[in-house]
């Protein structure tokens, strides 16, 4: 069953369920997208927008590892038992969290036919950015 991509609210965990999650969304799920940035094209996530208020750890905040680079401004997080990345602070806009799609209950990379990529590599703090393309997913059937 596809994912609603109207819901207001949903829960999270990483891979082992340390880390517990829950969401509020102002858009629902259609704020997905990727990026090209180094970081994000290794990571490969698909990630959904909440407000900074609109992500609550429940459970396993000693559990999550920040990583950063370059300006330090983006905070991302990771599981420290599975390494899956739940979530993210954003340096295009630190009022908000970017948070792995795959990581959302009931949530699959997978239902999201057409995936916005922004350009990363040319970061709108640094006089760049925009879109880059559009991912694209469409199941054998």
């Amino acid at each position: 069953m596809p994912a609603d991509f109207d819901m207001t609210m949903a829960r999270a965990a990483c891979h082992c369920q340390s880390v517990r999650l829950h969401l509020r969304f102002t858009n629902g799920l259609h704020t997905a997208r990727r990026c090209d940035c180094s970081m994000c094209r290794m990571r490969g996530a698909v990630a959904v927008s909440v407000p900074l208020d609109g992500l609550t750890i429940c459970e396993g905040r000693d559990a999550l590892t920040l990583y950063q680079f370059g300006t330090h401004v983006a905070e991302h997080y990771f599981c420290r038992h599975c390494g899956i990345y739940t979530h993210h602070r954003r340096r295009s806009n630190p009022n908000e969290y970017g948070v792995n799609a795959a990581c959302i209950e009931g949530v699959s990379p997978f239902d999201f036919p057409d995936v916005m990529v922004v350009d990363g590599r040319n970061h709108p703090q640094d006089g760049g950015g925009g879109i880059a393309g559009t991912l694209s997913y469409r199941p054998k059937r």
